[in-house]
């Protein structure tokens, strides 16, 4: 894998894990649309994203 320089890792830093790999939340890790988000965010409202569980998905 090539290193990431030190710009690019200065801009992707919210999403770097420890081994300096660009991770995503676990809902947003399966997800088919680009908005992804941090493993670092509290995700509290995802517009493109519906749980099947949910109150209003019946």
């Amino acid at each position: 894998m090539p290193r990431m320089s030190r710009k690019r890792r200065e801009e992707w830093d919210f999403f770097l894990n420890r081994r300096n790999r660009i991770t995503y939340n676990d809902l947003c890790r399966n997800c088919r649309h680009d908005c992804k988000q941090s493993f670092r965010a509290q995700i509290v409202a995802c517009r493109k994203y519906r749980s099947k569980r949910s109150e209003t998905w019946r």
